[in-house]
């Protein structure tokens, strides 16, 4: 049995720039970070004792006996992309509920390869991870996704990534003291507004639009060194909730489904309880809000906010990992094993009776 732990993440500044749509051609960045909230993936081989070869739990528990048969479109092409040849099982559990701008069907795609690579007794490294479930993900699902969940949830940590127009990815750690990212992060707010949506759809919107909005993407672009160079430094850290305001107000330009009344309405309330700026995590619609808010008014947003999930967070560093890996004995190769001693021992004994 091999239990993959992988993280959700925060995306901070360039988000839209790493569409290969658009860095293919411009080259991408975005300042990312993951948090200490988990998606979790449990996957074990089949005993030989059941109807169906495959079993699979999440929102729905799925029985089948061929890989073209599951409905969940990532853990068909995941399965079929690794090429298990026992029957497997496979159960997820999330800390954060899906569809909500966390990067949550990127992080389950690494965390599935990953576990099913562990489970064949294979060791794999964190770009290996991202890029083949980029490639499940864009190539093969023809999903409207980005690159950097991908890379978020397989490295982990707070990261500058870059996205190249040859198709490269390069990675970058941002080196703060503890002083400097616990300073960033007493400023931060995390709120769950209960609006569900499917990244994809909204991103649909936009993507294929993305070349008449070369200013703003630029600007966004812009913004990562910028955000990169505040943190760096020691100067005031309110400069950095005001570059979030920047990056919301350039990415509602992006297209009209990027937000709604509701989501806008939200925004208004949290600048006048005192927060500097703030956005819609993932490619909008609903899902999570972060906001900037300095420390002495962020009691007072929370009253505002009570009718929101209020959700504590800190930063992680470690990416997708197997947190739990028990060898199992594969069950058929002892039957046939125990085959062979039964088989051995009946001609041993026909031997000694002639």
């Amino acid at each position: 049995m091999v239990i993959s732990r992988t993280p959700f993440r925060i995306s901070f500044f360039g988000g839209g720039t790493d569409y290969p749509v658009w860095y293919r051609q411009h080259g991408g960045s975005v300042l990312a970070a993951t948090i200490n909230k988990y998606c979790y993936l449990t996957c074990r081989y089949l005993p030989p004792f059941f109807e169906h070869t495959t079993k699979v739990v999440y929102s729905k528990i799925e029985t089948v006996q061929s890989i073209e048969e599951i409905q969940h479109p990532a853990v068909r092409e995941v399965l079929r992309y690794i090429a298990l040849d026992h029957g497997v099982e496979i159960h997820h559990d999330g800390d954060l509920p899906r569809r909500s701008g966390m990067g949550s069907s990127s992080a389950f795609t690494v965390g599935l390869l990953h576990a099913l690579y562990a489970l064949k007794g294979k060791i794999v490294g964190k770009r290996q991870l991202a890029l083949e479930s980029i490639h499940i993900e864009q190539d093969v699902l023809k999903e409207n996704v980005g690159s950097q969940d991908q890379v978020c949830a397989a490295y982990g940590g707070f990261n500058m990534i870059s996205f190249h127009p040859n198709g490269d990815i390069t990675v970058r750690p941002l080196t703060l003291s503890p002083q400097r990212l616990h300073e960033l992060k007493s400023h931060l707010v995390l709120f769950y507004t209960g609006l569900m949506r499917t990244s994809s759809d909204i991103a649909a919107s936009f993507v294929t639009q993305l070349a008449s909005k070369k200013d703003t993407l630029e600007r966004m672009r812009e913004l990562v060194d910028a955000s990169g160079e505040i943190l760096s430094g020691t100067g005031d850290i309110l400069a950095f909730g005001r570059l979030l305001n920047d990056t919301w107000q350039a990415k509602l330009s992006l297209s009209e489904r990027v937000s709604n009344e509701h989501v806008d309405g939200l925004y208004r309330e949290a600048l006048e309880a005192g927060a500097i700026g703030g956005k819609l995590l993932g490619a909008g619609g609903g899902g999570f809000m972060l906001f900037f808010v300095p420390p002495e008014k962020q009691e007072g947003l929370r009253s505002r906010f009570k009718q929101l999930i209020h959700v504590p967070f800190d930063f992680e560093f470690g990416g997708s990992q197997i947190i739990f890996f028990e060898p199992e004995e594969d069950f058929s190769k002892h039957c046939r094993a125990r085959e062979r001693q039964h088989i051995a021992a009946f001609r041993e004994l026909q031997e000694r009776s002639a």
